[in-house]
């Protein structure tokens, strides 16, 4: 809910638009409003529950999860999609059950496929595949 609140208040210093005409403030706004409705919604349903608590929090794989998305970023911008996407994959494997070296390979080329087939084919985005040495 907090996220919601901030991108609310961000986007109000947006021009919202119509729905024909959507503004820059558009899709923060409905957005935001998304998420705090899902966050009250989750409050609600917490607090009506009498139910056992059901765990801690994993903090590695959140951490792990955070680092891969920060990574891509980072990598995207100064390597290209595939090494950030690559990256992304790996990093983003070991927050999880740990699967087989075969079956992370394959989810990491079908990943980098899908990302060129859709996002620079597909759409024609401008994205540089690899760096430029």
């Amino acid at each position: 809910m907090a996220i919601g609140a901030v991108g609310l208040i961000l986007g109000m210093s947006y021009p919202f638009g119509s729905l024909q005409e959507m503004g820059p403030g558009f899709f923060p706004r409905v957005l935001s409003l998304i998420l705090l409705a899902l966050g009250g919604v989750l409050i609600l349903r917490a607090v009506k529950s009498s139910g056992d608590r059901v765990g801690d929090w994993g903090w590695i794989p959140l951490s792990l999860l955070s680092i891969a998305l920060v990574t891509f970023g980072w990598v995207m911008e100064h390597l290209g999609l595939i090494p950030a996407l690559i990256l992304m994959t790996l990093i983003s494997v070991m927050a999880g059950e740990r699967g087989s070296r075969t079956e992370v390979l394959l989810l990491t080329c079908a990943l980098c496929s899908l990302a060129v087939l859709i996002f620079v084919v597909g759409l024609g985005l401008p994205y540089q595949l690899f760096p430029d040495f």
